[in-house]
């Protein structure tokens, strides 16, 4: 079965990355999408990774550190 690319940034993409490689357009497409798909499965999700750099925050922060009013917060960006 041929591959069959109309749109023509699509169509120099994959021929780009072909001819870098040396290998067909279909290949480049197949390899290209299984990279982006492997990408997405080990993509970390935003709050996770929030949820880490709040953790290393409060560790370097360590046992003198306080909560904040909300308040304070705004008064400290400059919101108040």
């Amino acid at each position: 079965m041929n591959l069959q690319i109309r749109d023509p940034r699509a169509r120099e993409l994959a021929r780009r990355l072909a001819e870098k490689r040396k290998i067909s357009m279909t290949e480049a497409v197949i390899e290209a999408l299984e990279s982006e798909l492997q990408r997405e499965r080990q993509r970390i999700p935003l709050a996770k990774r929030l949820a880490v750099i709040a953790e290393d925050f409060r560790a370097k922060a360590g046992q003198g550190g306080r909560a904040m009013s909300k308040d304070e917060i705004d008064e400290m960006w400059g919101h108040s």
